[in-house]
């Protein structure tokens, strides 16, 4: 028992405090406003238990706890090499989604096997992407050039495969978090301007010249094209951050839940905007960029530079989701589907996310060197 307890004093000791409890604060308001948000989606629409939600919901953040504690009392070394099985392992499960995925609305971005829950395997991928682009970086015996193109080399089918879903926010996501390590790698501007040129030329090339993507085409031409008539969920989600103004309609007065499907997952923050007003919005956005200061201020501490790497990849995804969740909602991004992190109701961004914070919270322990 007492080395039980041993192992926790210290995890607790070293651990970075401020980054725990502001993770801590966003998976509790996420827990609260699935509690108040999505009771009438359980009562109204599937006709079942007012917290039929809000109880996954909770099962999902146990899990993410102890996924959390879990990875974060890791030895670094074991975490690293670990990553790189589970990396392998999601990876084949991403291919596996055009094969055996399952659509929903148009999207086959999941994938059913035996007695697990459904999931979506570029939430649990991302995390350890992130450390595998990260390790191909830091070689010290491979020439430049052959690390950036080892790193394209794995980043390139994730987009085919993204982009086959169709999934345009996680590819999206994707491109910009691997631009965002080998630009703090330190690469040379002129290739990193060329290694930009390249991905979003491949992009474009996938996205209008490729009939298999014509679906994420006419999603970009309907969201420049206000009167086309196709951008319905969004318009009522900007309404009703409109509407909530900055105090919000109380608890129980919105009506963007009952007005289109996925409110509590893709439109979260919409929905939290019309109850509780911008000022909250404004607060969790603050919380946001605390985390991500506090991470860059470790960052500058951190000596490994596989490390630090690492650490710009899992506080990019973060940040960069969270970009494209609002920017979705107040109408400056096309509609992806893009979850809203530690908030958003949803079983593999939970998980995600966890696997994230985890690695994030071993990396900026005390002992980091």
């Amino acid at each position: 028992m007492n080395k039980y307890f041993d192992t926790f004093y210290d995890w607790w000791k070293n651990i970075d405090k401020t980054i725990f409890l502001i993770i801590s604060l966003l998976f509790s308001l996420g827990l609260f406003f699935s509690l108040v948000s999505t009771s009438i989606i359980a009562s109204d629409k599937l006709n079942t238990n007012s917290y039929y939600f809000f109880l996954k919901h909770l099962i999902f953040v146990l899990i993410g706890i102890f996924l959390i504690l879990f990875l974060s009392l890791l030895d670094q070394k074991i975490l690293i090499r670990l990553s790189v099985v589970l990396f392998v392992i999601t990876f084949i499960s991403l291919f596996l989604v055009p094969l055996i995925g399952v659509e929903v609305k148009g999207s086959k971005r999941w994938l059913d096997i035996g007695s697990l829950p459904r999931f979506q395997p570029i939430e649990t991928l991302k995390p350890f992407f992130v450390i595998v682009i990260s390790l191909i970086i830091s070689l010290e015996k491979k020439n430049l050039y052959i690390k950036y193109l080892l790193s394209s080399v794995i980043l390139v089918p994730i987009i085919i495969l993204l982009l086959s879903q169709p999934d345009l926010g996680q590819t999206l996501l994707i491109i910009s978090v691997w631009l965002a390590i080998i630009f703090v790698s330190g690469i040379n501007l002129f290739l990193f301007g060329i290694s930009l040129f390249v991905v979003c030329s491949l992009t474009l090339f996938l996205v209008f010249l490729v009939p298999k993507f014509e679906y994420i085409r006419i999603r970009l031409m309907s969201f420049l094209d206000n009167s086309s008539g196709n951008n319905y969920q969004a318009d009522k989600a900007s309404d009703a951050i409109s509407s909530g103004s900055f105090f919000g309609k109380g608890i129980g007065e919105g009506t963007l839940n009952s007005r289109i499907p996925e409110a509590h997952t893709d439109y979260i923050i919409s929905v939290i905007a019309e109850e509780f007003g911008v000022i909250i919005l404004i607060g969790i956005i603050l919380l946001y960029l605390i985390l991500s200061y506090r991470v860059l201020k470790k960052i500058n501490f951190t000596k490994n530079n596989n490390f630090k790497l690492i650490l710009v990849g899992s506080i990019s995804i973060i940040l960069l989701q969270t970009f494209i969740h609002i920017g979705v909602n107040i109408r400056m991004l096309p509609t992806t589907g893009m979850t809203m992190p530690f908030i958003s109701y949803g079983g593999s961004s939970i998980v995600g996310t966890s696997i994230l914070t985890g690695i994030i919270l071993n990396l900026t322990k005390r002992k980091l060197n």
